[in-house]
């Protein structure tokens, strides 16, 4: 992992302002996701959460589902992520190896909230097995780029505590 600096810095903030204004289309309860795929400083694939086929007739927000279901999969939404991965696939598939997936989250008031460490395995398996090369994230400390490989271990690691 490597905290970006520099022109490395200001384009991946570049970026992340793409992805939030992607995030402001997600039609999730709980949280707003926005995720922009480039490969070659283009951007080949978008996504933000939602219910599939983004209709209020699949949403299951918020019900209990009990505590047998794990966080990921008591929710309705598709991720941002899986969205931008369609969204490469079904447009040009080989633009997908060697790119970079951008993920924000927005706050209450639309802007861009720092994240903690990586904590999805779902999101993780999908974009290592896809060839995305790169995982950036924004935390606290600054905008953080990971392999993927390093954030699908990181990810595994996660616990949440509340």
């Amino acid at each position: 992992m490597e905290y970006l600096k520099g022109e490395k810095e200001k384009d991946a903030i570049y970026w992340m302002g793409k992805a939030s204004d992607i995030a402001q289309r997600a039609l999730c309860q709980n949280a707003k996701y926005g995720a922009v795929i480039v490969n070659n400083a283009e951007i080949v694939g978008e996504g933000y959460n939602a219910p599939p086929l983004d209709s209020e007739e699949n949403r299951t927000c918020n019900q209990d589902f009990g505590p047998g279901k794990p966080k990921f999969d008591r929710t309705c939404c598709v991720h941002a992520e899986w969205r931008a991965v369609m969204d490469v696939f079904r447009k040009n598939p080989k633009k997908l190896k060697g790119s970079k997936i951008y993920v924000v989250k927005l706050d209450e008031n639309g802007e861009i909230k720092k994240l903690g460490k990586p904590f999805c395995t779902v999101c993780s398996r999908l974009t290592l097995d896809v060839g995305i090369s790169k995982f950036i994230l924004w935390h606290h400390e600054g905008i953080c780029e990971y392999s993927t490989k390093e954030y699908d271990k990181i990810s595994y690691h996660y616990v949440h505590v509340v």
